[in-house]
């Protein structure tokens, strides 16, 4: 429901490759810093956004999604669910054109929103997963 195979698939291999990775840090033991890697090995930049704003895996980070000086095609959310609303909402303010919730991050009028504005979106799901799928 979340997410059909035609929308993981656009957004994997159409939309663009410039990822923000909200909640990316340096820390190894993350979930984040893991998929972060292998969207790299997957030909896509990430961009680590967090508070800290640490360089992870070569890549600048950035204290927030508005202070990215440049553009981001994919917003993908390492953030709890009662979070991920706000992150939904600024990824449609700076002009991304998709946003991802990992897996079990869920929030359905933020899904709701970001249609409306008329961005693709997955929710609950992992794009370290899904693109090993895409063949």
């Amino acid at each position: 429901m979340y997410g059909d195979r035609a929308t993981i698939r656009r957004i994997l291999t159409e939309l663009g490759d410039t990822w923000a990775v909200v909640g990316l840090s340096a820390n190894r033991q993350r979930a984040a810093y893991g998929v972060a890697e292998v969207l790299q090995r997957y030909g896509k930049r990430i961009v680590p956004v967090h508070p800290k704003a640490e360089t992870v895996h070569g890549e600048t980070g950035y204290p927030s999604l508005a202070a990215v000086p440049f553009k981001v095609d994919v917003v993908d959310a390492f953030v709890r669910s009662e979070l991920a609303g706000a992150v939904a909402d600024q990824a449609v303010e700076i002009g991304a054109k998709a946003v991802w919730f990992q897996l079990g991050v869920v929030d359905e009028r933020a899904w709701e929103r970001v249609h409306d504005a008329g961005l693709d979106m997955v929710m609950d799901r992992c794009p370290a997963i899904e693109i090993p799928r895409l063949g």
